[in-house]
């Protein structure tokens, strides 16, 4: 079996192994799965800041990988993309940020997201990202005193005292939209 994911960063790499390791544990399949990464665009902001902005982001990685193989005469079994960013909600009159992740798992037939779960922003942070228009990472390397937390730990590290990963976020994202393939019996 061979997996196509639309990014080259590694945390996203090592959520999808991390990810085809669990989802062997329902399905033995899985355990032989090959991973090919790619970096593609994803034709959304490149801080998303939005569930739809999240969703389409990760459908069009998986999309534009697909389309990546096929112009080099590849084909996959699963194409995947992640997209990671905020979510913002108002809830009894106060507004709330949270970081999410997407995940978007297609057969190149049919497609189904997964959501990982979501952990508060603070309030200053949001308020350096929305205002100046850059990126979570940029923003929390600065947070952080470190360069390049997002292919490490991530925001999710920072925030978690490393309890959570950005790997993690996105393996759990991966599980659920790879659950119509792997448990397609109850999805039929």
């Amino acid at each position: 079996m061979l997996i196509a994911l639309g990014s080259a960063r590694s945390a996203k790499i090592m959520a999808l192994r991390a990810a085809c390791a669990r989802v062997a544990e329902a399905d033995p399949r899985w355990s032989r799965a090959e991973l090919v990464a790619r970096p593609v665009e994803t034709g959304v902001a490149r801080m998303p800041l939005s569930d739809m902005q999240l969703m389409r982001g990760a459908r069009n990685r998986a999309e534009a990988v697909r389309e990546l193989l096929a112009s080099e005469g590849q084909r996959a079994d699963f194409y995947v993309g992640l997209e990671g960013g905020f979510h913002s909600i108002t809830f009894d009159g106060e507004r709330r940020t949270f970081l999410h992740g997407c995940a978007y798992a297609t057969d190149g037939a049919r497609g189904y997201f997964g959501h990982a779960p979501a952990v508060t922003m603070p309030p200053s942070i949001v308020a350096r990202v929305e205002g100046t228009g850059r990126e979570l990472g940029e923003v929390i390397d600065e947070v952080a005193g470190e360069r390049d937390v997002r292919s490490r730990q991530g925001a999710w590290g920072v925030l978690s005292r490393g309890l959570l990963t950005r790997a993690m976020s996105f393996e759990t994202a991966l599980v659920a939209a790879f659950a119509p393939f792997y448990n397609a019996r109850l999805y039929r």
